[in-house]
């Protein structure tokens, strides 16, 4: 007798389009070395880790840098070496004397006050041989002293303020006391030889005696408010 079998209530559906990961699973590769084993009583040996290079595209160039420049110093029009190392212009021998003219007009101003002072005091002006000197060195000491009194300060004298000047090193930065001490020093140098005054004049940059003891230079305030200009 045979037996009645039931047939499938649904229809047979294809294969999944799943795609089981077993079949990405990757082949057993080969099996790994085996360390070397070490001798009784030494450390075992640690192989090194591998360095890894970095891999450079093939498209990729390579840039080319230009080599540093070296640093020249500043030169003149006859190629002589500059002392100034700032942008600041040196004033022209007429500006300066017209400063060094005002100061001299305030030192006689002093000696006029000195010679009053003298007279008011008792004092009788008898213009002899032995007397000429010592009114002479009166006026030398009066300049003297007005001079020695704007270096210790600080300051520029008032020739050089109402002709708007001011005093700079050759690096560009304000001098200090011991740089206007060293000035009003090469100033009286450069005074009493006459040569280092008028040394400007042969000077390539325009510099007395005076700006190369100190390393200083008188320089306008203001390029707009500049009375002369250098050409």
């Amino acid at each position: 007798m045979e037996r009645a079998v039931q047939g499938s209530l649904f229809q047979e559906k294809s294969a999944s389009n799943v795609i089981p990961f077993d079949s990405f699973a990757p082949s057993p590769g080969a099996p790994p070395k085996p360390r070397p084993k070490a001798a009784s009583g030494s450390k075992p040996v640690s192989k090194p880790p591998a360095r890894r290079t970095p891999r450079v595209p093939e498209g990729q160039g390579k840039l080319d840098l230009l080599p540093a420049i070296p640093v020249k110093p500043r030169t003149l029009g006859t190629t002589v070496e500059a002392v100034i190392c700032c942008e600041a212009s040196v004033s022209i021998p007429l500006h300066r004397a017209l400063a060094a003219a005002i100061d001299w007009i305030m030192v006689l101003i002093g000696y006029g006050l000195f010679l009053a002072a003298f007279w008011f005091g008792g004092g009788a002006f008898v213009l002899t041989k032995p007397n000429l000197p010592v009114f002479g060195g009166a006026l030398l000491l009066v300049g003297f002293t007005y001079g020695l009194l704007f270096a210790i300060a600080g300051t520029e004298t008032a020739g050089m303020r109402w002709t708007r000047l001011q005093v700079m090193t050759f690096d560009g930065f304000p001098p200090d006391g011991g740089q206007r001490l060293l000035r009003f020093a090469g100033a009286c140098l450069s005074l009493s030889t006459v040569v280092g005054m008028l040394w400007c004049l042969a000077d390539e940059e325009g510099l007395t005696w005076t700006d190369h003891i100190s390393r200083t230079f008188p320089t306008p305030r203001e390029w707009d408010s500049q009375v002369f200009r250098r050409r």
